[in-house]
């Protein structure tokens, strides 16, 4: 069976945002769970490319400093 859920839709898509800024940390914030690790796109409705792209500014940001690797 499928269990897709529908009516997510990428919210990247959805706002046509071309490219995912890491200082943007208020739009990466909701893309990561309350210990700091990176959602799954199928929480989180994002399409494989923006996913890829979200998970790379998270990881940009991180190492920036901007970003906490852990929440504590």
């Amino acid at each position: 069976m499928n269990h897709h859920t529908p009516g997510k839709s990428c919210y990247f898509f959805l706002f046509n945002i071309k490219d995912i800024d890491y200082k943007d940390t208020f739009l990466l914030r909701r893309y990561t769970n309350s210990l700091g690790k990176i959602l799954p796109k199928r929480r989180t409705g994002t399409c494989d490319k923006h996913q890829r792209q979200l998970a790379l500014a998270i990881k940009r940001a991180r190492i920036m400093g901007l970003l906490m690797f852990t929440r504590q």
